[in-house]
Order: structure tokens, then sequence, then C-alpha cells
């Protein structure tokens, strides 16, 4: 059964990812399972369809028209060349995030979430400057003219920040937009974001606050699967905006 159809939704823009979605494929992903009930934030009640043994199950309609909504203003920004950092340092999803923000181009963060990523980005741009000037003098071999003593020193603070910054090295100015999965466990990401007016596009458990996020899409924010679903639809969706973008260019 076709959701747009069913839910009477139209979209002003095309999302590909979007047209032949089913209920089913969300329900094989796991999207609909939520956290245990004692656990719930009242918040998320209208996006509840029911409690099964002590979990609640997240109606999938409502993924989907949420999912619809987020991906017109997503597609939006991507067709005027947005930029776009993804967010997810749970175990879990890291790999999932990482590679589907290699594959439509957008920056990403799967390590610790280091304060003032965003509201001190200034002193993040130098830890980046510092991390390409070491870059730099390994490619050029001036590496090799230090002490040992030295020279480990300065690899070990190169592997360090490599760490934490690789997924954003080239990311000079704020983010257009964030796609977060699981902002209870990325509160500080979505608390900056808050505060620049950054727009937050995030995979939300039943757990969560719906109203600091922009653009909820409700869903398991657990499951590799479930992340993996979301995720590959919101890299489509910025990949088909891009496309938009380059003929008009």
């Amino acid at each position: 059964m076709d959701l747009q159809k069913e839910e009477g939704l139209t979209s002003t823009l095309s999302v590909r990812s979007l047209q032949n979605l089913t209920k089913d494929d969300m329900l094989k992903a796991g999207v609909h399972f939520g956290h245990r009930a004692y656990k719930w934030n009242p918040k998320m009640k209208p996006f509840i369809y029911t409690k099964k043994n002590e979990y609640h199950i997240i109606d999938v309609s409502k993924t989907y028209e949420c999912l619809l909504k987020a991906c017109q203003k997503i597609k939006e920004v991507a067709s005027k060349n947005g930029k776009f950092l993804f967010v997810c340092t749970k175990k879990q999803g890291k790999d999932i995030i990482e590679e589907e923000a290699k594959r439509c181009g957008a920056f990403f963060i799967v390590e610790r979430w280091l304060g003032g990523t965003l509201t001190n980005f200034s002193t993040i741009l130098g830890r980046l400057e510092k991390m390409k000037e070491i870059e730099r003098m390994k490619e050029e071999g001036k590496i090799e003219l230090f002490v040992k003593k030295e020279r480990l020193k300065i690899e070990k603070e190169y592997e360090r920040l490599y760490k934490f910054f690789r997924g954003i090295a080239n990311m000079d100015k704020l983010p257009d937009m964030i796609y977060i999965v699981d902002p209870v466990k990325e509160e500080i990401a979505v608390k900056e974001a808050n505060k620049l007016s950054i727009p937050v596009v995030a995979l939300i458990d039943t757990n969560g606050d719906p109203d600091l996020i922009d653009y909820p899409i409700p869903g398991n924010d657990d499951a590799i699967k479930s992340i993996s679903f979301i995720t590959k639809i919101v890299a489509d969706t910025i990949i088909e905006g891009k496309e938009e973008y380059k003929e008009e260019v």
C-alpha cells in the first residue's frame, strides 16, 4: 500500500526515496519499536500507536508523515547547495552514519561530541587547521626533522584530532542543517544547534522531546536496521536535491 496515497499526503517536492515506501518496509526495518513504556516522554504520545509487552509501538503512518515533511525540507536545503552535518555517537549507528554521510557528501561526527563544536566554531577551526598542518608536515617529510620524542608527541596529537574531527575536516563554516540519530544521547549537539537556529532533523524514539527538534522523525533509534533505513532515505534525498542544484547551475 502506498503510504502517501493512504494518508492523503501531497508533496510539493518530488522525493524519490519515498514514492514507493510502504508500511511493511518500515515494519520490516523495525522502525515501529519504541522504548519501554516507563521511559517514555509524554510529548511523544501523538506518535505512539499502542503499548505491547510493556513497550511502546510507534505509529508508522505518523513516521511517514514526519519523514515526508523532513525530506521536503532536506531537499530544499540541498537544492540550494546547503551543507549537512550527520551526528550519531552510539556504537550501533556510527558506521552507518559515516558511510551514508560520505555517500551524500555530508560532514559527520561519530565520536564523542565535543562541547562548543558549533557554538565555539572558531576554536574548532583552529583545531582543524592544526590537524591539516600536521598532515602537510607528514606529506612533506618535515616531521622527520623533529627528535623522536617530539615526533611521537605530534603524531599522538594528530591521532586524537583525526579521531574526533576527520568527518568535519573540510567544514569551513557552520552547517545549514543537522541530521541526528537519538537526540537524547546527542543532547549537547541539539542544544548548540537550537542556540544557533540551525534546523535539526532527528530520528527520535519514544523517550525523546520532539519540541526540541525542527523536523522529528519518530522511530526506533537503537536498532541498526531502523537507523540504516531512515538514514539511507535522508542521504538519498540530499543526493536528489544536489542533482537539482547541479542542473540549475
